[in-house]
């Protein structure tokens, strides 16, 4: 055989090469196989480790025992509930200085709040001094927060003085110059079967006389909030306080998540955030009607907070979360789905359930019958976030927040 024969005889055994694939193919074939069983053995693998954990899960006790409750379709955010940014026109004062001014009130140009640090403090130009304390250290998580104490409503008394609602300590009255405060109220006490476990806003009577406070809920304590908002049990109050008699009444009960407290100008009655129920009612605590209790207005377009008096003869309300419409609400969509509420405690901390409510602060004036003249808003609280009241004084809103480290001040002439 010469040589150009023997490459033509190469050339022909050349495709015998491909057998020398087959092995390659079974290979691809072996490990095909490989992937399945690897697949359905991580598989099974999930199952057995999700298994007990769902099991567990069912088995867990919920900590809220929530109950179906009924909110109407939310007004549609048009005309005075028209979004804008006015809010974000405000300045932020002391930022990073204080924590949590939930309430603001003042003695000519002094601003007072309470913080969430336990203390009652001044804020005198650009300087804050501290009036006093409730509670004692150490403060600052939420183990601590019910020996810290954690005040809430202030309001200026007809004498000067200070009178303040503590969620845990009770209700005070405060000497603003020398820092002495008296105890008018035990917080935690049993008051016509239920106890005080969350004093929120307060009311003071011109002469001093009586004070009307709310009591969020028998239940749950301010540091358990949000199960309070998704529990949604009528177990908060309204309660009088006479100053001379020292006699502590309850004036309104079964009410959900009792916030703000507003005296009307005549002093037969008050008017009440009820938070859960995004809506605002009037309670009669004097006169013909003394007992009884009406809505001044229903359906609000957020969930309010505190109220106080506008300069219109108004009332500014607070709102830090909304009921968007067009949009979608959680809250609304939770309230007739207990079931949901409990799988989601069962998994989640209230630090983190507070990171998936949507952030929109919304400040609203509203006059009698219900009407709404003016709003402002801050859309995803970007400058005022957490608003929990609006304080008027000299031309100007001052924005307190249960959360946030400042207070905003909006200047009414620029919106």
């Amino acid at each position: 055989m010469n040589e150009s024969a023997g490459l033509r005889f190469r050339r022909l055994h050349r495709p015998q090469v491909i057998t020398d694939e087959l092995p390659e193919q079974r290979h691809k074939g072996s490990s095909t196989y490989s992937g399945k069983i690897f697949r359905v053995t991580l598989l099974s693998l999930g199952v057995l480790l999700l298994l007990p954990l769902l099991v567990i899960i069912l088995i867990l006790e919920s900590p809220i025992k929530p109950e179906v409750f009924t909110l109407k379709e939310p007004p549609m955010m048009k005309g005075c509930w028209e979004p804008n940014l006015k809010l974000r026109e405000a300045q932020r004062l002391f930022e990073d200085q204080l924590v949590g001014p939930e309430s603001i009130a003042n003695i000519g140009d002094v601003l007072f709040s309470g913080t969430a640090d336990g203390k009652i403090v001044k804020l005198v130009g650009r300087r804050i001094h501290t009036v006093t304390r409730f509670g004692k250290l150490p403060c600052g998580s939420r183990e601590d927060e019910p020996t810290c104490g954690r005040p809430l409503g202030i309001r200026v008394g007809p004498n000067g003085t200070l009178f303040v609602a503590d969620a845990y300590l009770g209700l005070f009255e405060v000497n603003p110059t020398t820092g002495e405060a008296t105890r008018l109220v035990n917080g935690g006490q049993i008051v016509a079967g239920r106890k005080l476990s969350f004093i929120n806003d307060v009311a003071v009577t011109q002469d001093g006389k009586k004070v009307y406070f709310t009591d969020s809920s028998s239940r749950w304590q301010r540091r358990d909030y949000m199960h309070l908002i998704m529990e949604a049990t009528p177990d908060g109050r309204v309660l009088e306080y006479n100053t001379e008699t020292k006699e502590l009444t309850v004036v309104m009960e079964d009410l959900r998540f009792p916030n703000g407290i507003q005296l009307l100008p005549d002093e037969e009655s008050v008017l009440v955030a009820e938070t859960t129920m995004a809506r605002i009612r009037r309670v009669h605590v004097a006169g013909l009607n003394k007992g009884g209790m009406d809505t001044f207005m229903d359906n609000l377009p957020g969930f309010p907070d505190n109220i106080r008096p506008s300069s219109t003869g108004g009332y500014w309300v607070a709102m830090s979360a909304v009921r968007p419409n067009p949009g979608f609400s959680m809250l609304d969509f939770l309230s007739q789905r207990p079931w949901i509420k409990k799988f989601i405690f069962k998994l989640f901390s209230q630090d983190i359930l507070m990171k998936f409510v949507p952030r929109y602060s919304l400040v609203a004036e509203l006059h009698d019958g219900g009407v709404c003249t003016r709003s402002f808003h801050d859309p995803n609280g970007l400058v005022a976030a957490y608003i929990s009241e609006v304080h008027e004084h000299d031309g100007n809103l001052y924005l307190g927040s249960f959360r946030s480290p400042y207070i905003a001040k909006l200047d009414l002439s620029k919106v």
